[in-house]
């Protein structure tokens, strides 16, 4: 059997050119070489062959390339596949398992899927080997069955599809916007509305490509919609809860740094810098450095998760607030006055 790459489009991917959309996941490939392939039948989507290179990709497109035209091994930065995983033994707090899906609850610190830099250890390889005896294996989707991702010092709820239909039906709700996704973060400063919405096209900032910040153009960036409110109010430092139906990149940690209004403890965005520090007493000033050690990321926990399982019937997950983000929450309720909304 001839070997091959496989990948398949992100829920949110805008209509681009085939040869465009492979030179993105393939290293070291020329656009030539790209467009001899697709002349020669070498490269499928949704199993047909496409020999026009102004096909366009759309979302969910499952495109594969005969592996003999590049010897550049697989990007694994937004698509990979079954066969490049291998099992590991990674522990799983599983919320709910089931013939068609799982949910997990993902710690802090794991990272979801494998990238330059995260080869081993993920929680894809975990999965993999919590599923090697499943018996539908071999009818894995690609990604093995990942429908969405949350960031690595993130923490909450994952929704993993364990066969092809059940991830079509769940990516058709992503995609459609019919999922419920409730998160709850600390952000630094008082915000003065008792809820509110961000928005704007978000994507990569120029100046450092590990983040992403927010644009009035949209060319430049995918839109992107925050839903928030304030749950309650410790003077320097506030409790919210967000709803998003839009799912992009550090979407929540980009749109309050936005507001000017950073995650507590997010190094990437500012927040591990203790916020209007020439404002604050000495007391405060170590009471925040106590806080910032004891949660050591972004304090945003994915608690709540709602969708249409493939059986029709409604689900509804929650997980706990784990301890760091409990902890912390709990010394600025004894710390400061709360002003409950």
């Amino acid at each position: 059997m001839t070997p091959v790459l496989k990948f398949i489009a992100n829920q949110d991917q805008k209509p681009i050119r085939i040869d465009k959309f492979l030179m993105q996941l393939i290293p070291n490939i020329s656009r030539n070489q790209i467009q001899k392939a697709t002349r020669s039948g070498k490269i499928l989507v949704n199993q047909h062959i496409i020999k026009k290179n102004n096909y366009l990709i759309k979302p969910f497109d499952l495109v594969i390339v005969e592996k003999t035209i590049t010897n550049s091994s697989i990007f694994l930065d937004s698509s990979f596949f079954l066969e490049n995983i291998t099992e590991e033994k990674i522990p799983l707090n599983i919320i709910h398992e089931d013939e068609d899906l799982l949910v997990i609850n993902k710690p802090a610190g794991i990272v979801v899927h494998p990238g330059f830099g995260h080869e081993k250890g993920t929680l894809i390889h975990g999965i993999k080997y919590h599923l090697k005896n499943f018996s539908n294996q071999k009818k894995f989707p690609p990604r093995l069955g990942l429908i969405h991702r949350i960031d690595k010092d993130t923490s909450g709820l994952l929704l993993i599809a364990k066969n092809e239909y059940s991830q079509k039906w769940l990516l058709k709700q992503f995609f459609y916007k019919t999922i419920y996704k409730k998160y709850i973060a600390l952000v630094w400063g008082d915000l003065q509305k008792k809820e509110g919405s961000i928005t704007g096209f978000i994507g990569r900032d120029p100046k450092n490509r590990k983040r992403r910040i927010l644009f009035k153009n949209p060319s430049k960036g995918k839109y992107s919609i925050t839903h928030y409110k304030v749950v309650e109010k410790f003077q320097y430092i506030t409790y919210i809860s967000c709803f998003i139906k839009t799912g992009k990149t550090h979407q929540i940690r980009a749109h309050f740094k936005y507001l000017g209004h950073p995650l507590f403890n997010d190094s990437t965005y500012g927040g591990n810098k203790i916020f209007m520090k020439k404002k604050l007493s000495k007391k405060n000033i170590e009471f925040f450095n106590m806080c910032l050690k004891i949660l050591q990321r972004q304090a945003l926990h994915a608690i709540c998760l709602s969708f249409i399982h493939p059986n029709h019937k409604k689900c509804h997950f929650t997980c706990p607030i784990p301890e760091d983000f409990q902890n912390v929450l709990q010394k600025c309720k004894n710390q400061f006055s709360i002003k409950k909304n």
